[in-house]
């Protein structure tokens, strides 16, 4: 397998890469409009034909799917940094704690100063514990990942497929008084207020605004109680399905060519076909509360990661086609990308930061969900030209040599050796 550098694999760097720049696709939404858009599209900036078409589009081909695929990747990170302290002589759990710690320190600042999407002290302290099963085979961890993810998926259907339901039969024809007013009350709880998108505006004047609002009432748990009462289990599920594909060598490009194509073929395109039908469903009903919750929440989760899986396989797939180990000029910038992952993903919540708080551009709450989309092509270019030319000079990406120097204690070299 050929490699970037001797300590690394090619195969996984450019599609982390891909992962990465898909990330800020949807999280972009997140950073110029007030939060309960991200969820919910209606609820802000959401009128003209432009935003719906950008709904659909990240819906069908990225929501969902890319952070699977980067959880997974983190997965097969963690497997792989074992492998390598052990081959080494360092005791694996000498190398990765400390990374893990460090890591839960960068998400958490992230965290608090700058964007409530973090999801790195949910990789942190994900990954604390998936290290019990780094050992385990391919398989087993498979079949770990898959009863993690069903219980995980079993819980989001039922709740997600009830409510709809219940709120279905509130709003019938033949609803009593007493479910017309249930419904009334629901549909109060769920409406923003005024307020609501003044305190969102508030949060976004400054980095010292953002750590008040941020830890005020208890808010100072959020990360904490999304990774036990929300999204925890899912990405446990996702990096134990990561470290079991890269222990199959399926991440390494491993497998064949026949494989690939029809992993792709199956999961990739039956799960743009099933997206495609949640969205038709979505758009349909003009965006009705009950059909969202149904299809564009619920019953479309479970298949995000077999996509992930799909696209992973996929651009394995297509880049055995290119001119060479890695497959050319535009592979090795992807390559790059994602050997600066880290960097190109906390260096989008700075570009963010710029763009949106009053101390940069202050155009959180003016761009519609459309208009936030247009800044997304010239940061995926940004990463793609900078990522190449800064690692022809530079051994590391900045965020990169700071959690390897602190994780080891000591300075890293981070110019290229001539």
């Amino acid at each position: 397998m050929a490699t970037t550098s001797p300590d690394r694999v090619l195969s996984l760097d450019q599609i982390r890469g891909l992962a990465v720049m898909g990330i800020f696709s949807v999280n972009v939404v997140g950073m110029a409009m007030i939060f309960e858009a991200y969820f919910y599209p209606p609820d802000y900036g959401f009128d003209s034909l432009a935003d719906r078409i950008m709904w659909a589009a990240n819906f069908v081909l990225v929501d969902g799917k890319f952070r699977s695929l980067f959880s997974m990747l983190f997965g097969a990170s963690l497997v792989l940094v074992c492998e390598r302290a052990i081959a080494s002589g360092t005791s694996a759990w000498r190398v990765h704690y400390p990374r893990m710690v460090v890591l839960l320190g960068f998400g958490l600042t992230h965290y608090y100063l700058l964007w409530w999407g973090d999801i790195l002290t949910s990789y942190a302290l994900v990954g604390m514990l998936a290290f019990a099963a780094w050992r385990w085979t391919g398989a087993q961890l498979l079949l770990a990942a898959g009863l993690v993810l069903a219980w995980q998926f079993a819980g989001t259907l039922e709740y997600g497929l009830a409510t709809a339901a219940h709120w279905e039969e509130l709003r019938a024809p033949g609803a009593t008084a007493m479910q017309r007013a249930e419904w009334a009350g629901i549909e109060a709880s769920l409406s923003l207020s005024p307020d609501d998108y003044a305190q969102a505006k508030a949060m976004h004047a400054s980095i010292p605004a953002h750590v008040v609002a941020s830890t005020a009432d208890g808010l100072w748990r959020q990360p904490f109680e999304w990774i036990v009462l929300g999204y925890g289990r899912e990405t446990l599920g996702l990096v134990l399905l990561g470290m079991g594909l890269y222990k199959l060598s399926f991440f390494t490009g491993g497998w064949s060519r026949g494989a690939y194509a029809i992993s792709a073929a199956v999961l990739l395109g039956g799960g743009l076909a099933w997206f495609g039908h949640a969205a038709f469903r979505v758009l349909t009903a003009d965006f009705d509360r009950a059909v969202f919750l149904r299809w564009a929440q619920s019953a479309a989760e479970p298949i995000a990661p077999a996509m992930a899986v799909g696209y992973a396989a996929l651009l394995i797939l297509l880049l055995r086609q290119g001119d060479g180990p890695g497959g050319g000029a535009l592979a090795g910038r992807l390559a790059a990308v994602g050997r600066a992952a880290f960097t190109n993903y906390l260096g989008a919540t700075l570009i963010g930061f710029v763009l949106f708080f009053d101390t940069g551009l202050g155009l959180f709450g003016r761009v519609s969900r459309g208009e936030a989309w247009l800044f997304v092509p010239p940061v995926w270019a940004l990463m793609l030209l900078w990522s190449k030319w800064w690692l022809d000079r530079f051994r590391y990406g900045p965020f990169e040599w700071v959690w390897r120097s602190l994780s080891r204690g000591r300075w890293e070299p981070m110019r290229q050796l001539a």
